[in-house]
């Protein structure tokens, strides 16, 4: 394109040639129009030069070509302007061909005034790209990028305008180049051209800055990635293209594929050493399973250094099994039994939690789950489901030796008070029951009360015992399992072992419905949309309700689908798993977002009223998670479309969630100090003392210790502001303890109707008068403030009558 570029720079080196009188500016633009090119001032200029030369070509006459720049508004003096520098240039590149230091194919150019230089080196077809990707090597620093309208930022952070002439300004595009940026009234981009930022980096060469974010272990390329992000002149033109990270960083390349490759298991084909490994992990994980203690395994940190000292810069599988090769065996990547525990459990100990179990006259295989507050939690025997009416609930009471004790300790202390104090101490109680009482046979609630009742003379109806009360662990899970050992129906009612039975027509429905709907360990929404309720048929014509719906997974990533027969369990639980799995869309987001929630040191001591810096920033991570992602979605398009709403959000939320609870942990702190302080003061004052109690009372009622869980960020934002008005009427009330008491009655009129209207709740209460009730606590909580700390104020006026009004509304609810 040397003859085109040829045209533009003689054109940039003279004053523009277009006239644009002030009496004829509408005229003139008109006329220029029809030169202008929505992507290019630069294609303008060429064609202003073609239409010239096509009409000298066409009269051959000065006259006629003053009149037709006068027609047109182009000035004739500075068209022969860009005539004779054109001719300049053409002729240098004459010279130059000449010289033989522009090759050419033969031939001689013939330039003259009027005709561009026959310069015989350009291909056949030139194209707009090649014209503009030519003036772009030579303004590679006057590029900019859309900001917004006609506005754009400019390298080296300026922000520049597209000048109002350009034929660029009615509809920018994203990128451009111009041949100048000129500061009048303000910084403006001046003839500029479209371009695609494709370009920049080959042009840009050197001049490249290249950043690497978000390095992570691709299992399925079997390499550390990255996100390569490349930018000029501080314009960001590659906002990222994934890239191996190990040639970038080896070092932490090896750690992160040490760590999410080996310690993890996150690899496609594991090694022979690996597969050792893991089984080797397996087995202890499986004692501390049984012994319910998480202290046997070695640390993650330890699992790390026993690879990181053994290996070089490995940052992918490849080089992995090329070392490996080049190595005598893998033998010292091998972990010994002694590298993977911190001690060596009790094998006697052990003993008490049998990998099997026997029931009546057959043995049947056990599992064992450390996982509290999961459904697999504990002890599950797996009885096939031939096997399931014949075995005797009475002998899964009685569980395994290991948790016999904390059982029957658990069970004693549940007993009502006027049974329970007749069996003290209690450990002394559970001794005599463990030594003594005969085990097997029969129920174990039966054989203890009769026990007790002859060696302690306490008789012990057997619906006083707790044994719905039970911790789950302390219940024997069942899962009833098919020929292939699939799990057919789960539970720790012993009703399961009759409901899966063969004969049961209702079982088999059921199984078969939860193979075509249930999924395990689920990443994303890949199941398709979720009914509310599926309809199954049973015998006979019977049919019954299933309620489908996640819940978190059972390793603490992703979710699982269930079928559940209760509705208010799926209700509760169906949130818990769409929750779930946007943390596992968004890990990267939420992993971010969990650094950036680090309480700031001054704070560390607020929080351990409230369980720990730790304990108060994992609550911060987990309630804005729920207030963003726990929600009652059954559709993937709703579920993709409210991830793509909220992602932007996670971080912002994040802060302000932050912000608001350190307001309340400071907040309350100064407040535990004030009345602290008021009651030294005061402690020979019993009125004053016990007023300070109660004071005390209702800011640990204000603000209990999951206040994250329970508060949104809203109430959040207000709660300081209460917590600061009872620490005002504290010190009030030292010196005005009438003029207190006085507002504190008008107060208790407000709270006699709410806790009045609360006893009245039932399970049909209407959420319409739940969400009102609420807005009335609340409400009477600002009434607080106007009266014990007026110059905190209220966000809305607040008064008797108000409240009154709100009374009357909710009482009309049902």
């Amino acid at each position: 394109c040397l003859d085109e570029i040829t045209v533009i720079a003689a054109a940039l080196s003279i004053q523009d040639p277009r006239e644009r009188p002030t009496e004829k500016q509408a005229e003139a633009d008109a006329k220029h129009a029809k030169f202008a090119d929505p992507e290019s001032d630069f294609a303008a200029l060429l064609n202003i030069w073609r239409r010239y030369h096509e009409k000298w070509a066409e009269v051959k006459s000065q006259n006629q070509m003053r009149k037709y720049c006068k027609e047109n508004f182009l000035s004739f003096k500075r068209m022969r302007e860009w005539r004779d520098v054109r001719h300049q240039i053409g002729s240098i590149l004459e010279e130059t061909v000449e010289s033989g230091l522009w090759p050419v194919a033969s031939g001689k150019s013939q330039a003259t005034k009027h005709n561009p230089p026959a310069t015989n080196h350009q291909p056949p077809t030139t194209t707009a790209s090649a014209i503009h990707q030519s003036i772009l090597s030579g303004f590679l620093s006057n590029i900019a990028v859309k900001k917004e309208k006609q506005i754009f930022t400019a390298t080296k952070g300026r922000t520049a305008m597209i000048f109002p002439g350009s034929g660029l300004f009615k509809k920018p595009p994203e990128w451009i180049v111009a041949a100048e940026m000129v500061e009048t009234s303000r910084l403006f981009a001046r003839t500029a051209a479209a371009i695609d930022p494709g370009w920049l980096e080959e042009l840009g060469g050197d001049l490249c800055k290249y950043a690497y974010l978000n390095p992570r272990w691709n299992a399925d390329r079997g390499e550390v990635m990255a996100d390569e992000q490349v930018s000029l002149f501080g314009l960001i033109f590659e906002p990222g293209r994934t890239r191996s990270y190990g040639p970038v960083d080896p070092e932490r390349a090896a750690d992160i594929f040490i760590q999410s490759a080996l310690v993890d298991g996150e690899i496609k084909k594991p090694f022979r050493f690996l597969k050792h490994n893991q089984k080797q992990i397996a087995a202890i994980k499986d004692m501390e399973n049984r012994l319910r203690r998480r202290d046997l395994l070695v640390s993650e940190a330890e699992l790390f250094r026993f690879y990181r000292d053994r290996l070089p810069d490995i940052y992918d599988v490849r080089s992995l099994a090329q070392y490996l090769k080049q190595q005598d065996a893998d033998k010292f990547l091998r972990m010994r039994r002694e590298d993977l525990l911190n001690y060596d459990p009790d094998k006697g100990e052990l003993g008490w939690y049998p990998q099997r179990l026997s029931l009546g006259n057959t043995v049947f295989p056990c599992e064992y789950h450390f996982e509290p507050g999961e459904a697999r939690d504990g002890v599950t025997v797996k009885i096939p489901s031939s096997q399931a009416p014949s075995i005797s609930p009475e002998a899964l009471e009685w569980l395994v030796p290991g948790l016999f004790r904390e059982k029957v300790t658990a069970l004693i202390k549940g007993l009502p008070k006027e049974y329970r104090k007749r069996l003290v101490p209690v450990t002394d109680t559970v001794e005599r029951i463990i030594r003594d009482m005969a085990r097997g046979g029969g129920s174990l609630i039966s054989r203890m009360g009769d026990f007790i009742a002859k060696t302690f003379g306490v008789q012990i109806p057997a619906s006083a015992w707790p044994v719905d009360d039970l911790p789950d662990h302390l219940k024997m899970r069942i899962a009833v399992v098919g020929p292939g050992g699939e799990e057919l129906r789960t539970g720790r009612d012993p009703d399961v072992l009759y409901k899966a039975a063969p004969q049961s027509t209702n079982t088999d429905a059921y199984a078969d419905a939860r193979k075509q709907w249930e999924r395990d360990g689920l990443t994303d929404w890949d199941f398709g949309d979720l009914p509310d309720s599926v309809t199954l048929k049973g015998g006979n014509g019977r049919k019954w309700t299933v309620y489908p719906g996640l819940k978190p997974s059972g390793n603490g990533d992703g979710a699982d689908l269930r079928l559940f027969e209760d509705f208010a369990k799926a209700d509760r639980t169906h949130p818990d798993g769409v929750a779930a799995l946007y943390r596992r869309r968004f890990a990267d987001d939420i992993r971010f977002l969990k650094k950036s929630l680090s309480l700031p040191g001054d704070l560390k001591t607020p929080a351990k009223y409230f369980g720990g810096a730790k304990a108060v920033e994992k609550a911060l991570l987990d309630s804005v998670v729920d207030e963003l992602f726990r929600k009652n979605i059954r559709s993937e398009a709703a579920f993709r479309e409210h991830g793509s709403s909220v992602k932007d959000r996670v971080l912002s939320t994040g802060q302000d969630r932050l912000r608001a609870a350190s307001n309340v942990l400071t907040a309350y702190t100064e407040a535990r100090s004030t009345l602290y302080e008021l009651e030294l003061q005061n402690r020979n004052n019993e009125r004053m003392t016990a007023f300070l109690a109660g004071l005390r009372t209702s800011l640990a009622r204000l603000v209990p210790e999951n206040f994250l869980s329970l508060y949104d960020t809203d109430r959040l934002g207000h709660m300081d502001r209460y917590i600061n008005a009872l620490a005002i009427r504290a010190r009030r009330a030292l010196v005005s303890f009438d003029k207190d008491q006085t507002k504190a009655k008008e107060i208790k009129v407000h709270v006699d109707h709410l806790n009045r209207m609360l006893e009245t709740l039932s399970p049909s209460t209407s959420d319409e008068k739940r969400k009102a009730l609420e807005d009335y606590h609340w409400l009477i909580e600002e009434y607080r403030v106007s009266l014990f700390a007026q110059e905190l104020k209220t966000p809305a006026k607040v008064s008797p009558k108000r409240l009154e009004t709100k009374r009357a509304e909710i009482e009309r609810m049902v």
